[in-house]
């Protein structure tokens, strides 16, 4: 089979390619990466193609090789790469260790700051860092949604005020 023969084929097979690609990816764009990937790998090793043997097959073996091997490479790139969501308990507790006397001062600080907050504005606002949703700090509380809303802005902005000495342009990040 001459070069031109096999890319002929190779074109045929295409949009099954691109059906086998889906079902690995689950996405448009990455399927066509995996498609456009495949077809490259084969016709840069169009001589190891066999004459005669299943060029569907061997196209789609090359296509979940090449899928693995990108996951695995993801994998092991992502595991290299801390992401600021993903902090490992390990890496918590040596930052915890080696900035305690830091950290026990900026407790500090922020327990005073909640301290001065009023009841109405303490209240909403623990319950949203708690992780409740407005509604259901504002059932809970038996006041308006919008309520809700005004009291925990108004509870961040008077503790922005009061740890200003922490703002971003001395920490490098927002404490509130």
């Amino acid at each position: 089979m001459t070069k031109n023969e096999f890319n002929l084929q190779l074109h045929d097979h295409s949009v099954s390619l691109q059906s086998f690609a889906l079902n690995f990816t689950k996405d448009l764009e990455d399927a066509n990466d995996l498609v456009q990937d495949t077809m490259l790998k084969a016709v840069t090793y169009y001589g190891k193609f066999k004459e005669g043997t299943n060029l569907k097959g061997w196209l789609f073996t090359i296509m979940k090789n090449t899928f693995i091997n990108n996951y695995r490479r993801l994998v092991k790139t992502n595991a290299l790469i801390t992401q600021a969501e993903d902090i490992s308990s390990a890496n918590l507790h040596y930052s915890a260790s080696k900035n305690a006397s830091d950290s026990k001062f900026v407790m500090g600080d922020i327990n005073k700051a909640l301290a001065t907050l009023q009841p109405e504005y303490y209240v909403p606002f623990i319950k949203y860092f708690e992780g409740y949703k407005y509604h259901e700090i504002a059932e809970m509380l038996n006041i308006p949604i919008g309520t809700v809303k005004t009291r925990i802005h108004v509870a961040r902005q008077i503790l922005k005020k009061y740890l200003k000495t922490y703002s971003k342009e001395i920490l490098g990040a927002d404490i509130v």
